[in-house]
């Protein structure tokens, strides 16, 4: 891949060198009445396709960078654009190794939002193989820690990091889950996603399951790995419409 400077939407693509890295100029601010800084901890969610390029940010992510929820998701220089200038070249570091080596990255950096506010936040990264085992994604979400810096020693902050990372990625593997079990009942009963959630609760609590267990035997099954307890497969099969009976 190319630098930023070079392309609008691909990330550099070697081992990460921040002396050599290619960073564009600050954000022009724009006008903060109509979206003023967050007073609370807040986090969005990002994902960054290798392949074609392309960013995706929920809601929150807008928030978190003083923009509106409906702004163009902002391409790799424009994302860059938005961290401190001294910060920039680590993340894009970090981005870009992930994508390189396949490991995970999780470190603070300061962004300057829309309306030109400096915010402390906590960037973590996760990448994502594809079936080969080749990195086709980097996904996770920016915290915003202005308010709630961790005390201690920089050890005792760098181990505190290191532990919420594991609870976000846990976090972010069992949404995953709960997504990908949402859609294999929406196709199995003909539902819309919130009656596919309503099924999944239904079923945790029928089968005094959480709902991160429901969802994982449920994928696992629609993968051939393990085969659905029959608890859950009785509820599933008189969920079904009779022309699409569970298997």
């Amino acid at each position: 891949m190319t630098s930023p400077a070079v392309s609008r939407h691909r990330l550099i693509e070697r081992a990460p060198d921040a002396a050599t890295l290619t960073v564009p100029s600050a954000p022009v601010p724009r006008p903060s009445d109509a979206y003023p800084a967050a007073a609370t901890r807040s986090a969005g969610r990002y994902r960054y396709d290798r392949l074609t390029g392309d960013w995706w940010w929920s809601p929150e992510m807008f928030t978190l960078h003083g923009l509106p929820p409906a702004s163009p998701v902002p391409d790799t220089e424009a994302y860059l654009a938005y961290q401190h200038a001294a910060d920039r070249a680590r993340v894009l570091a970090a981005i870009s190794g992930a994508c390189v080596t396949g490991r995970d990255f999780a470190l603070e950096t300061r962004i300057i939002r829309a309306d030109g506010q400096e915010r402390d936040v906590v960037l973590v990264g996760e990448p994502v193989l594809d079936a080969g085992g080749t990195v086709s994604a980097v996904e996770g979400m920016a915290i915003d820690i202005s308010e709630c810096h961790p005390p201690g020693s920089p050890t005792e902050r760098a181990q505190a990091l290191q532990t919420e990372v594991e609870q976000l990625r846990a976090a972010m593997a069992s949404r995953a889950s709960i997504e990908q079990a949402k859609g294999i009942l929406m196709l199995l009963t003909s539902c819309n996603d919130q009656v596919a959630f309503d099924l999944l609760a239904h079923i945790s609590s029928y089968t005094h399951r959480k709902v991160r267990d429901v969802a994982l035997v449920i994928t696992q099954s629609a993968t051939g790995r393990s085969r659905l307890p029959d608890d859950v497969r009785a509820i599933i099969r008189d969920a079904c419409p009779p022309a699409q009976p569970l298997r």
